[in-house]
């Protein structure tokens, strides 16, 4: 059985190759609903009904045990109700975890954090909700600011890095003044510009990238759940589908992760 990774797009391939990297035995799929990208202005009802027909064809079609959300909006509006309802009901044997819940256990290790997401994620407060439960664990108190980044996503799937470096300063334009000492990057699309926000927010703020936190995550996961990791074939290869193609595509996904695309 293989290792699922779905967004709504290809920026979750940035995730997908870092855990790879971290553990290439694995066999994977990766599976990107270019289609109907970006989910960050679909309707709640939306995002679930996309992230569950994903799920379902990952178990289903491609033999999946184990899913990861590699999309902070169907992280945050849609995971919860799979965990609970549909998998329940449908595949009690498997797993569906997310992205944003890790990241934000980091988050909550700070004082002031800003959070630049898509329009859906910063209006579910998913971010606040989760840093704060951290914080009572740890005892901490984080003050978290948040601020959508709408055109990210469509201007990063066209490989635009360049044209969007305008909308970065003005996207960041809100934080100037809070006195942050961490941004998260609260969408996987969000890593490919992390270079050009870096440049923007100065060297002093913590950047914090699920790229660099989810593999570590997953790892320990699989460590703590054998009866899940035993299941995982380990021939180490690579499926990548999207459900539209577009002519950059293939050379995104290259650069990116590095193997064709398949439709």
């Amino acid at each position: 059985m293989k290792i699922g990774i779905f967004d709504s797009g290809l920026g979750g391939l940035i995730v997908a190759r870092a855990i790879r990297k971290m553990m290439p035995e694995y066999d994977y799929i990766y599976f990107g609903d270019t289609k109907r990208v970006p989910y960050g202005n679909k309707s709640h009802k939306a995002v679930y009904e996309f992230t569950r027909e994903a799920v379902e064809y990952l178990f289903q079609k491609e033999n999946c045990a184990i899913v990861i959300i590699a999309c902070n909006t169907a992280s945050a509006r849609a995971l919860k109700r799979i965990q609970r309802e549909y998998l329940a009901k449908n595949f009690k044997d498997r797993k569906v975890l997310g992205v944003l819940i890790p990241a934000a256990e980091v988050a909550a290790q700070f004082k002031r954090v800003g959070v630049l997401a898509t329009l859906g994620t910063v209006t579910s407060n998913a971010w606040a909700i989760e840093i704060k439960k951290f914080n009572r664990k740890m005892n901490n108190q984080t003050k978290v600011f948040q601020n959508p980044a709408p055109l990210l996503v469509p201007l990063v799937e066209e490989g635009e890095n360049e044209r969007a470096k305008p909308f970065i300063v003005k996207y960041l334009q809100p934080f100037r003044n809070k006195n942050i000492d961490a941004l998260v990057l609260g969408c996987t699309h969000y890593p490919i510009l992390k270079k050009e926000i870096k440049e923007n927010v100065g060297h002093s703020v913590k950047i914090i990238s699920q790229d660099k936190i989810i593999p570590r995550k997953l790892k320990e996961y699989l460590a703590r759940h054998p009866e899940i990791a035993k299941k995982l074939s380990k021939k180490r290869s690579v499926k990548i589908i999207t459900t539209d193609k577009t002519q950059n595509m293939d050379r995104l996904v290259k650069k990116w992760f590095g193997s064709i695309i398949k439709k």
